[in-house]
């Protein structure tokens, strides 16, 4: 926890008090990170903690820490409203995250997703009370910095070379497909090149999918096996060229300076705000 206090010294102007933080999921990998990561900043309180497989567990030890005297509740509502929370963080699933967020709104606590998988529809409902509550909404569907710099090399990348395919790599146990990552990427890459449609314009499969998913002409492919954590490569093909551009997490710590980041700066923001680079 050391490490992350000496990263975030220069952080501390900004920072006027303490910062309430509740955690959605707090049992998960990601969410016992978190947890840790709470607890060993000066600036951050682990107000409450949330998780229905591992209520009444004291979220200090369950996630390898002495004790914290903060036991984990089955109810988001309860844990909003037994402390005062400046911050929820949510590491739950979309559908749970979307119901999260909408209590955390209308308790005046700033909500955090990152959970993937949220839809259009949960996204503009929650851009609906966020401004009916003036309360801002963060979406963050990669908390590495590193992740957010290949985002941004490949939206840059794709203005010189229009043919690009994303492959994403997870863990197995990630239920979503593609990666909330893969179709920023994608959506990104969008936004700098014109229309174009890559490939054989008579290219068929001969097995569904095998070509993967597919977002304006951009190609997205998943891969789901044990062992990997969270993985992307971008690769752009040109006449007598290649160029791939990519990130791996090769532990779930790599995501903390950025949950840390997202918790201490998001409470500025306004309406929904999807991507970490919204703190940057």
């Amino acid at each position: 926890m050391c490490g992350f206090k000496r990263f975030y010294e220069g952080m501390k102007p900004w920072v006027n008090e303490l910062i309430n933080v509740v955690v959605a999921g707090a049992a998960g990998k990601m969410g016992q990170e978190v947890v840790k990561a709470v607890l060993g900043d000066p600036d951050l309180v682990l107000a409450g903690a949330v998780d229905v497989k591992a209520s009444g567990l004291d979220a200090g030890k369950l996630a390898g820490l002495p004790d914290c005297d903060i036991l984990i509740s089955d109810s988001v509502q309860a844990a909003l409203q037994n402390k005062k929370a400046d911050v929820l963080i949510d590491f739950t699933n979309a559908q749970a995250a979307a119901k999260n967020a909408k209590a955390a709104l209308k308790n005046r606590v700033f909500p955090i997703i990152g959970a993937t998988g949220l839809d259009e529809a949960e996204i503009d409902e929650l851009r609906k009370i966020a401004k009916k509550t003036k309360i801002g909404v963060l979406i963050v569907p990669n908390f590495t910095l590193g992740a957010v710099l290949m985002m941004d090399f490949a939206r840059q990348a794709a203005r010189y070379f229009p043919n690009v395919e994303i492959i994403e790599l997870h863990h197995d146990q990630k239920v979503d497909a593609p990666s909330g990552t893969a179709l920023l990427t994608a959506q990104s890459i969008d936004k700098e090149r014109k229309p174009f449609h890559q490939g054989h314009p008579q290219e068929y499969e001969k097995l569904v999918g095998a070509r993967g998913g597919e977002w304006n002409g951009i190609r997205l492919h998943s891969v789901r096996l044990p062992g990997l954590v969270a993985h992307q490569e971008v690769i752009f093909g040109g006449p007598g060229q290649m160029l791939t551009i990519r990130h791996d997490s090769i532990s779930r710590e790599s995501f903390m300076p950025g949950v840390i980041l997202a918790i201490k700066k998001a409470p500025q923001l306004q309406g929904v705000n999807i991507g970490l680079e919204t703190v940057l």
